[in-house]
């Protein structure tokens, strides 16, 4: 069997940086519960691993006991959340992801210079309800392009969206391109909401998946990026399925057995050790080969949030790293099942919508 693995795939360091967040916090308060408001990322082995060391995953904050710690999730929170454990004494540390934040801080500074915001995701999504919530008199959810021609705004001419980072850019610009036709004075962002990772690793797959006979994606079925890149797969031509780990492989998807290619990559929510697992399955079962194409180069660096710094400080631990720091893993053998075959696949994602 032919595996190939994407570069980039896997965390994103706006991930590492919240599960560093929370390791950072379970260290520091070793004879305490911790409580994370929201999964800390969509993937059921992080969060099931925080679980076996005394993580409490809450969805509403006064279950949280008073002054006990707590850690906001990656996808951010509207205002409402963050009053709320203000008023309860809980001691917070905000593992935000800095390009949500991004995100988050628009519909406030926007809806002040009397815009109305279009902001295009999925309404049930934990970082949709943190961004309306900044602005919700002024924002409205557009889940399809459907929606669009019954969209009630208050002045066609100031008029401007947003999108949820983890859309699939194909799926975006529709939605996007449909709100342009009905408005054809809508006002453009300055940037892409789109986030470098999502984007990426859509533009790996995309890139790829043509040239093999399946994709697996590593990812929980609760992961918006996770789920796109299975769409994306399949909109170029390959079954694209998703798996949480090597367990849920399904051999009948391999009709040619030991002679089928296989593209394994991961969402921006999946541990590498996942991946590695996948890998080592397919080899171990069926032999062949393992690549690993070089698609983009990703060293992406974000700084630790300052609370966290503040607590590792106060309780006399040594200063932290200042910053999270991604690059691409490291790939041996014994967790893989061979070492790879590197393939240059260099290109530039599309431009952003």
């Amino acid at each position: 069997m032919r595996v190939i693995l994407p570069n980039p795939r896997g965390f994103c360091a706006g991930v590492q940086m919240a599960v560093d967040v929370v390791e950072g916090v379970v260290a520091m308060f070793p004879d305490s519960q911790v409580y994370v408001y929201h999964e800390i990322v969509h993937n059921r082995h992080v969060v099931d691993r925080f679980r076996e060391r005394n993580v409490t995953f809450v969805e509403r904050i006064k279950d949280i006991p008073r002054g006990s710690v707590v850690v906001f999730s990656a996808h951010g929170i509207p205002p409402s959340v963050r009053e709320e454990a203000k008023e309860r004494g809980l001691p917070a540390n905000d593992a935000t992801c800095p390009l949500d934040t991004k995100v988050h801080s628009a519909p406030t500074r926007i809806s002040r210079l009397g815009y109305e915001i279009l902001l295009v995701g999925h309404a049930d999504h934990q970082e949709i309800i943190g961004t309306r919530g900044e602005a919700p008199d002024a924002t409205s959810v557009v889940e399809t392009a459907e929606q669009v021609d019954s969209l009630q705004v208050r002045d066609e001419n100031k008029l401007t969206y947003l999108t949820q980072t983890t859309l699939s850019t194909d799926d975006a610009a529709v939605i996007v391109n449909a709100l342009r036709n009905r408005f054809p004075n809508l006002h453009e962002p300055s940037s892409s909401t789109i986030c470098y990772a999502t984007t990426n690793r859509q533009h790996a797959v995309r890139q790829i998946a043509p040239e093999v006979d399946v994709t697996l994606v590593v990812g929980s079925r609760n992961s918006s990026n996770s789920v796109r890149l299975t769409e994306i797969a399949a909109a170029a031509g390959s079954p694209g399925y998703l798996i949480d780990d090597a367990s849920e492989i399904d051999h009948s998807w391999f009709p040619r057995g030991g002679d089928s290619s296989v593209l394994v990559t991961a969402g921006a929510s999946a541990p590498e050790d996942l991946v590695a697992g996948v890998c080592k399955s397919l080899l171990n079962r069926y032999g062949g080969q393992l690549e690993q194409w070089d698609v983009m180069d990703e060293n992406v660096e974000f700084r630790l949030p300052g609370s966290l710094r503040r607590i590792i400080l106060d309780r006399g631990g040594d200063a932290p790293s200042n910053s999270v720091v991604i690059g691409p893993p490291s790939i041996d053998e014994q967790s893989y099942g061979a070492v790879p075959l590197t393939v240059s696949a260099r290109s530039e994602p599309p431009k952003a919508i």
